[in-house]
């Protein structure tokens, strides 16, 4: 297989997947657009041509957010597309503050390969909390999300400086736009 064949057949997987799926945004857009925004991100903004990276981005939120297996990505990809996925993955089990906590306190330990993941993963909800944010998501808990995406990706840094610049310019944007408090507030 090609490293193209591997992304379009990882992304045929996630799509199958994610099917059902919306996102929480006004529009409840369709959930696949999530990973392979992060994927683009990485590749297009980031310079990243990684395909161990670039697959493991649009498979990112399997394991958490679908029936997926760890079993099913190590056997359908490989191993070690199963270990990068399982690196990002918050176990839902646990109460909402205390995977934030897990995510920060969890950050610098990160494979490289994560930390990109997971700095593309947070531009593009930071982008979509400024933009596009969900239905009933007042100013405080888009302010919140930026604050806590700054914790989580000061443990990310260094892995890409490009995307640690996107990152801060995503971060100054949003709260430059959230300032204007109703400058894209969703409808009520």
């Amino acid at each position: 297989m090609t490293d193209l064949q591997d992304f379009l057949r990882a992304a045929a997987f996630a799509a199958r997947k994610h099917r059902l799926q919306k996102r929480k945004d006004a529009e409840a857009s369709p959930y696949i657009n999530h990973p392979i925004e992060v994927a683009a991100i990485l590749a297009e903004e980031g310079g990243v041509t990684d395909p161990v990276t670039l697959v493991a981005a649009v498979l990112h939120d399997t394991l958490e957010d679908t029936e997926t297996t760890p079993e099913e990505l190590a056997t359908t990809f490989s191993p070690t597309i199963r270990d990068l996925v399982q690196e990002l993955t918050d176990d839902k089990r646990l109460p909402k503050a205390e995977r934030k906590a897990r995510q920060v306190a969890g950050a610098p330990p990160l494979s490289d390969r994560a930390k990109l993941i997971r700095i593309a993963d947070k531009i593009a909800n930071v982008r979509d909390v400024t933009h596009h944010p969900p239905a009933h998501s007042d100013l405080a808990r888009r302010r919140a999300y930026l604050d806590w995406t700054e914790h989580v990706v000061a443990g990310c840094r260094g892995a890409n400086p490009r995307l640690d610049a996107i990152c801060d310019h995503v971060l100054r944007e949003g709260r430059a736009v959230l300032e204007c408090g109703h400058l894209h507030t969703p409808e009520a």
